[in-house]
């Protein structure tokens, strides 16, 4: 693959450089004077030098054409020895022009043109439907990729950019009195030489500032019940910092990663002054998309507030948008809430009215006047119960497992995840800076783009608090000498729901640890209905590997890193047990024995398939 790349870029530069040469070797003294006719030759290629037939070569202000043989090419006769433009095309790839000028022609009256031409037998496809009446196709949206390549789609919404190279692309779509709306194509996104988008809505709104009804379609789904965010330990390590993935979540506006919590800011720069006061529309926000349920109906919002205080407090609120509606529009939940104090207190907003359905909830907080105002919320947590939620602790109701932390509610309403497949490895890596605005804030945001496992799962730090650093991959572990043995209490645990069917019922874990020490984990399946079932792998390449009590497994394997990933340990587990069910599995390590010291339990990959 190197040595392609390397001639294609060779032949690129080769061809440029023909193109340039024949353009600019002469001026236009040149083509003055006609002095005979002659023969215009050469061959085409493509960038890996193969001859194309069927290539239609023409000449400006010569009649006919000239179409290249099996051997690539072509002969043009009786061209006036002057400035021409010779033009080659053929469908599936790129047209290219080249420049002929009199001095072009040598001694024999010939003429040699031999170029590459770039393959053009991708496409990007998809269909618009018109978020303003009902998502019926949407007919006359102007689709581009550049100023030269575009075109509009059709009476059944249907459009088709063609005649591309394999490339990366920003689709733009516009229609007057709809928000434009950008797609971006990468090289992997080419299957068979075609990139389907799929459905794409367009609305003439934004329910959300700067969110047209598209984006909304495409916003994060907010699967689990309790997000965190702050660095402060105050039921540790529930609350501690490493366990607080809640900036990994989008955000819209101003906003910062605090000790105190992730904080929505008014935006207040320079010109952001003069905008207006509105206490309909968020001037900063989080939003995602959740299916709400009898089980988590309930939303509570654990804040404080910056610059704010009684007198002059912070207005913040929640929006919700029903995407099933006709016209979808920002609806809010309740009154709008005040608060303007450094304490922590507890607020609820009732979505009863949502049950049964997805939406996307908006958390945001509002400008309350003009100029220099510049409060800020700051979100410690987001929780959705059957209940409001107050105070510190786990989310109430009865636990499927003594000391899980996880409810049978909390089974029931997380919501099914739609990914397969997950790595534990950082992009950015995810370092300790004590800087919470700009150090693993912004790694964290690095995870959405790889569907690592700390942004895509749940954590539940029951004892101890993971490792985000390691390059071998996200790791969670036990307490060291002062831990306590126990196999039926995980120290911490990943949980996430799958349907699971054919072809997706098979799990494979790639792991590895740490010493001399025995890892204990476990991986469970938990049915809506709360039964629980502790799973052995039908096969391992572990080097030491053996069953445990309680459910458990104990391994040694202290090989596999990023840059030799087949070195991992691989755990596969057969999930067909629960065809057509949905499930929610849990990967926990357990402080299986006293060894004096940490024991680790290292994802590099989880894959179901």
């Amino acid at each position: 693959m190197k040595r392609i790349r390397i001639l294609r870029t060779f032949m690129f530069a080769f061809l440029l450089g023909t193109i340039v040469s024949l353009a600019s070797s002469c001026s236009d003294d040149d083509d003055s004077t006609i002095v005979g006719y002659g023969t215009v030759s050469g061959t085409v290629t493509d960038l890996m030098g193969s001859p194309i037939s069927g290539v239609e070569v023409t000449i400006t202000d010569v009649e006919g054409s000239a179409t290249t043989g099996s051997d690539g090419k072509y002969t043009f006769s009786n061209v006036s020895m002057e400035k021409h433009a010779v033009s080659f095309a053929k469908e599936g790839y790129v047209t290219i022009s080249a420049t002929i000028l009199a001095n072009s022609f040598d001694e024999n009256k010939v003429a040699s043109i031999s170029l590459s031409m770039v393959d053009a037998k991708s496409k990007i496809i998809g269909k618009l439907l018109d978020g303003n009446n009902n998502g019926l196709p949407l007919a006359g949206v102007t689709v581009s990729i550049s100023a030269e390549k575009t075109m509009e789609s059709a009476t059944d919404g249907t459009f088709a950019l063609e005649y591309l190279s394999v490339d990366d692309y920003t689709v733009t779509f516009t229609k007057a009195e709809y928000v434009t709306v950008k797609k971006t194509v990468c090289k992997a996104d080419f299957v068979n030489n075609v990139a389907d988008l799929g459905t794409i809505l367009m609305s003439g709104s934004e329910p959300l500032p700067g969110l047209g009804i598209n984006d909304l379609q495409n916003a994060d789904k907010w699967y689990y019940n309790e997000y965190r965010g702050g660095g402060n330990a105050d039921a540790y390590p529930h609350w501690d910092w490493a366990c607080n993935y809640f900036c990994s979540m989008t955000f819209v506006g101003n906003w910062e990663e605090q000790w105190e919590g992730t904080t929505l800011r008014i935006q207040n720069d320079g010109k952001q002054r003069e905008n207006p006061a509105n206490l309909d529309t968020f001037d900063s926000f989080t939003y995602g998309s959740k299916l709400i349920t009898e089980d988590n109906k309930i939303l509570s919002l654990r804040v404080r507030t910056h610059n704010a205080d009684a007198a002059s407090p912070a207005y913040f609120g929640v929006q919700v948008v029903d995407l099933s509606q006709a016209e979808p529009t920002a609806k809010k939940v309740g009154d709008t809430k005040t608060y303007g104090s450094g304490d922590y207190t507890d607020f609820d907003f009732d979505l009863s009215e949502y049950v049964g359905k997805e939406v996307v909830i908006a958390i945001g907080i509002y400008r309350k006047e003009t100029g220099d105002y510049w409060k800020q919320l700051v979100l410690r947590a987001i929780r959705f119960a059957n209940q409001r939620v107050e105070g510190w602790g786990w989310l109430p109701e009865k636990e499927v497992v003594d000391g899980w932390k996880l409810t049978t509610e909390m089974v029931r309403s997380t919501m099914v995840h739609t990914k397969k497949s997950f790595t534990g490895i950082s992009p950015k890596g995810a370092g300790r800076d004590v800087n919470m605005s700009s150090g693993y804030p912004a790694a964290y945001q690095s995870w959405r783009a790889v569907s690592h496992i700390g942004h895509e799962w749940a954590y539940m730090p029951l004892n101890k608090d993971p490792e985000v650093t390691p390059s071998e991959g996200y790791l969670i572990k036990t307490k060291g000498g002062d831990g306590v043995v126990n196999t039926k209490v995980p120290e911490s645990y990943f949980y996430s729901k799958y349907a699971i069917a054919a072809g997706s019922n098979k799990l494979t874990l790639k792991t590895r640890n740490f010493g001399s020490n025995y890892t204990y984990f476990k991986i469970s399946a938990v049915e809506e209905n709360g039964t629980v079932t502790h799973l052995s792998p039908e096969s391992n390449t572990a080097t030491e590997a053996a069953a445990a009590a309680d459910g458990c497994w104990k391994f040694k394997h202290d090989k596999g890193g990023k840059d030799n990933p087949n070195d991992y340990a691989s755990f596969v587990y057969d999930l067909s047990q629960f065809d057509g069910k949905n499930v929610v599995l849990t990967f926990g390590v357990y402080k299986g024995e006293q060894n004096g010291d940490e024991s680790k339990l290292v994802f590099y990959s989880v894959d179901l398939n």
